[in-house]
């Protein structure tokens, strides 16, 4: 005891800090999320928005494209090459050429989102068109299918799974790319990693964002595969 206080003693006199004098800086802290919850809730709210965004534009886009590349044999190399090329450019550089006409907005991030979803969508779903059965469409044209009617009612519930794995892929691997919209300042939950890191070394709100977004990514996986099973039942049936 007496050495103890003869350390506060010292330390105050000296102006030096010892590490049992330090603040307490645990890794995991429930009064950090009860006292921040507004604010958790907020960049939740913006992560899971981004997100639902980026993977729908990015299907709607998508989806055109492969049709285009299945129709096409010659334009099947340059879409999914373009795709692939998009991918390829980092997501610092890909800000500077969308930021000078979107400025520093959630719609720089969302640009930038779709754009990189559309890697994983177009080839799943050019996959997917491309597995339906030649002699499935045969039957179709047939019975008096028109090329309307053929998509909806024969090829796309057959290239649903093959869709829906594309979609979940790009869900899961937009989640993650949200947070390096922490650049413009936008990035969801990747605002607490950030956050975390300038308040020096805040080891709980830098856990807190990490943990959202692995907890983020595994609910909409799980929702999206339920959505598969729901919508794909003659799959369940198969496999059975």
């Amino acid at each position: 005891m007496a050495f103890l206080t003869g350390a506060a003693v010292l330390s105050a006199s000296s102006g030096a800090v010892f590490a049992a004098d330090a603040a307490p800086n645990p890794w995991f802290d429930p009064s950090y999320v009860t006292s921040n919850w507004s604010t958790i809730l907020a960049y939740l709210g913006e992560h899971v928005r981004l997100t639902v965004a980026a993977v729908l534009l990015g299907a709607l886009i998508a989806l055109p494209l492969a049709l285009l590349a299945r129709r096409s044999r010659w334009l099947a190399g340059p879409v999914l090459g373009l795709s692939t090329l998009v991918y390829t450019i980092p997501s610092l550089a890909m800000f500077a050429f969308v930021a000078p006409i979107t400025g520093l907005s959630a719609t720089t991030v969302l640009i930038g989102l779709v754009l990189y979803s559309l890697v994983v969508l177009v080839r799943n779903f050019l996959a997917g068109l491309q597995s339906v059965p030649a002699d499935v469409q045969e039957a179709a044209r047939g019975m008096g299918y028109g090329p309307v009617r053929m998509f909806w009612q024969v090829e796309l519930p057959l290239a649903l799974p093959s869709f829906m794995a594309g979609i979940r892929v790009a869900t899961v691997s937009t989640v993650a790319l949200v947070t390096v919209g922490v650049i413009v300042g936008h990035g969801g939950l990747g605002q607490l990693i950030t956050g975390g890191f300038n308040a020096n070394f805040y080891r709980a709100e830098i856990v807190t964002g990490a943990v959202g977004c692995v907890l983020l990514a595994l609910v909409a996986d799980l929702l999206l595969a339920g959505a598969e099973r729901a919508l794909t039942p003659w799959a369940r049936r198969a496999r059975a």
